[in-house]
């Protein structure tokens, strides 16, 4: 089946596509907010052509899964993959996320993945937590998510087009040529999903401290991330990150964007094939 949905627990439905030789390794990709599998369009068809089979869903409340009202934070996206992963009878597979994507991620193969995965991206990740603490004094401002929070819920399609004509990909750097597709592309996927499930996830996102999963994952985990990142900054992400896990290895991309998978598909895929293949 190239594309189809499962039901979880809860009655939600996860929508997914599933592309490859079915014995082939698996790589699952993981998105970000408010995006969906979509997102990762150059990476599928990259590993497609290198013959894995590549796997993306739309967390739930995104693209074309269901538009749920709860379940909306880190414990049920990563129970939501858990079943994907026993639905499709996952093995050996390597799970890459990118942003929130990153943070599903780390809770999936942290308390899910035993036996079914075998290597880990987390690639402009959440991890370890966004928001800045007493714990965490390198972190996000409260006032920063609450802001967010505001642009949605004043008028969430000019939001939408906002945040990926600026800081998402690095546009309102100087000297930088935005792409009126890839801005427009990211404002389809967002306004796909549904409000709701979005709002809570800027909480699921920004307030979720992933320091245990972290801790826990005994696989191969690589860690890429652009050093002029304007939505989830380098210096409190990726580094932490890799100093809490066990197998962890830290790649920086110097002058790189937060949606660099996107605005740098040339060097991203050929690092995400050799890790692969490592």
């Amino acid at each position: 089946m190239s594309s189809g949905t499962i039901t979880v627990t809860d009655g939600t439905q996860i929508w997914y596509k599933d592309w490859g030789p079915r014995d082939a390794q698996p790589v699952v990709f993981h998105h970000g907010w408010p995006l969906s599998a979509d997102d990762w369009d150059a990476q599928m068809m990259f590993f497609l052509s290198k013959d894995y089979r590549v796997i993306a869903h739309d967390r739930r409340g995104h693209g074309r899964s269901s538009q749920t009202e709860s379940g909306n934070e880190m414990d049920t996206y990563a129970a939501d993959v858990a079943a994907l992963a026993k639905h499709l009878d996952l093995r050996n597979a390597i799970h890459v996320g990118h942003s929130t994507g990153g943070g599903e991620v780390a809770r999936y193969v942290a308390r899910h993945g035993g036996g079914r995965v075998a290597k880990a991206v987390l690639i402009g990740a959440v991890p370890p937590i966004m928001v800045k603490s007493e714990t965490n004094p390198g972190g996000l401002p409260i006032e920063v998510f609450d802001g967010f929070r505001a642009a949605f819920l004043a008028n969430r399609a000019q939001f939408f087009r906002d945040v990926p004509a600026g800081p998402f990909y690095g546009y309102n750097r100087p000297g930088a040529t935005a792409s009126e597709g890839v801005i427009a592309n990211w404002w389809r996927q967002g306004m796909m999903g549904g409000a709701k499930a979005h709002y809570d996830c800027i909480k699921a996102f920004s307030e979720t401290d992933f320091t245990e999963d972290l801790k826990k994952i005994e696989v191969p985990v690589l860690v890429m991330h652009g050093d002029d990142d304007q939505i989830v900054p380098y210096a409190d992400s990726a580094p932490l990150s890799v100093k809490l896990l066990k197998h962890g290895t830290l790649k920086t991309y110097a002058g790189l964007p937060h949606g660099l998978c996107t605005t740098h598909p040339d060097v991203i895929n050929p690092d995400l094939l050799a890790f692969f293949r490592s």
